[in-house]
């Protein structure tokens, strides 16, 4: 038997087996069963159909009303409710209100949620996210997390892996968003279908963790079933501020693990990247994206909507404007996020430089509100999805990018990266 990926390793202490390969089915014990207010009422009417009416764990699920909260309309307030009452019903520990919540892929490693060696999954594509932290973690529909939540279970076939080995150091301006955009643009929105990405490498000890919460969210891009990062002392640093005194346990891979291929990304040699309409994998660096006039940048979401994210577009934006008949709009990704840059005094930059900063929301990143777009219009993003009408009208045009190029091109006016 060949040795096992750090993900194969978690799965099969959570399924009680000595070794797993790729392909095997598996029911593996769950740590955290997450959903928010989109498919989370999806998920408890599907209870509702269960002989079981109780939850397995109350403090092993996490409702974190997120996309269209503060409610936007009629439709939105219920789901809420709904969520809110079956949160009261099971006396949830961990649900979010409005005031406590945020973006639910930035709160919950915030509130120390995530551990590494944990078994996440969560009824949204990008819970994929706490692999930056060395833990399992995947998205799910609603009868998978409604079968979670009851059962404290959930099957999964063992994922295959790809290596991606790091090396180097940034040049300025260049950033964790960066090398999700050019790993995608090199292997496509379905390079690493229902894989393991498992980033490795000497570069990793100069990622921040913010950087690796960006990577780690977008490898559902590339159509992988999970990113993960190996724990390591920035890793150890985070644990402790977020998650003291809780227990938890680190997996490393085989040194004879198999991987289907090894990919290697210099962080030298990285520019500033952008992805074109309309897939991910439309990646190119900015220095060759042409002149494109832009009428939106929104620098947030649960990818880009961190602290360091808010620090980097504030160093780019103080003391300068945004470009006549643009619309900056800025989204801390939590409360605490969010007093910090206050702060800081980042917001005040925000606004002073003709921004707008929200709530902390998804918001206009599924085309929710908050920043939609009209017929025709462009919108440079930090948002993780580019799709025809994802942000509004199926002709408008999203280019994603990191919060540096967002907000570069914001007082450009059109998409560029700030000087080095």
């Amino acid at each position: 038997m060949s040795g096992m990926t750090m993900s194969q390793k978690i799965l099969a202490k959570h399924a009680g087996l000595p070794e797993v390969k790729a392909g095997d089915l598996i029911e593996a014990t769950l740590d955290l069963v997450l959903g928010n207010d989109i498919t989370s009422p999806v998920a408890i009417k599907e209870m509702e159909k269960f002989s079981k009416s109780g939850v397995f764990d109350r403090t092993k699920i996490a409702l974190v009303p997120d996309h269209f909260v503060p409610n936007k309309d009629i439709k939105s307030a219920e789901h809420c409710k709904c969520v809110r009452e079956f949160a009261k019903k099971h006396d949830i520990e961990n649900y979010f209100e409005v005031g406590e919540m945020g973006i639910e892929h930035a709160l919950l490693p915030e509130s120390g949620l995530t551990l590494p060696g944990d078994c996440i999954i969560g009824a949204d594509s990008h819970t994929c996210t706490y692999g930056a932290l060395g833990a399992f973690s995947t998205g799910v529909g609603s009868t998978d997390m409604a079968a979670g939540m009851a059962t404290g279970k959930a099957w999964f076939k063992v994922p295959a892996a790809i290596k991606v080995i790091i090396t180097g150091k940034f040049k300025p301006w260049v950033s964790g968003k960066d090398v999700i955009l050019h790993l995608i643009g090199r292997i496509g929105v379905d390079g690493a279908l229902y894989k393991s990405l498992e980033f490795t490498g000497d570069g990793i000890a100069s990622l921040t963790m913010d950087d690796r919460f960006t990577i780690a969210n977008m490898a559902i891009e590339a159509g992988a079933k999970n990113g993960i990062f190996p724990v390591d002392d920035r890793t150890k640093e985070y644990l402790a501020e977020h998650a003291s005194g809780k227990e938890w346990e680190a997996y490393s891979a085989d040194d004879d693990a198999v991987y289907d291929e090894t990919i290697t990304i210099d962080l030298n040699t990285l520019e500033p990247t952008v992805s074109f309409p309309h897939l991910p994998e439309n990646a190119k660096p900015v220095s060759q994206a042409g002149d494109i006039a832009i009428d939106q940048a929104v620098i947030g979401s649960c990818t880009n909507g961190r602290l360091d994210d808010l620090r980097i577009a504030a160093k780019v934006l103080k003391g300068r404007h945004v470009a006549k008949g643009v619309r900056l709009i800025v989204i801390p990704a939590t409360q605490k996020i969010y007093l910090q840059a206050m702060e800081e005094g980042l917001l005040r930059i925000f606004i002073e430089a003709g921004g707008v900063v929200s709530t902390p929301t998804c918001g206009p990143c599924l085309g929710g509100y908050m920043g939609i777009l009209a017929s025709g219009e462009k919108c440079i993003s930090t948002t993780n999805r580019n799709f025809v009408g994802r942000m509004g009208a199926t002709d408008s045009e999203i280019y994603l990018a990191s919060p540096a190029v967002a907000a570069e091109s914001a007082v450009a006016g059109r998409i560029q990266a700030p000087n080095p």
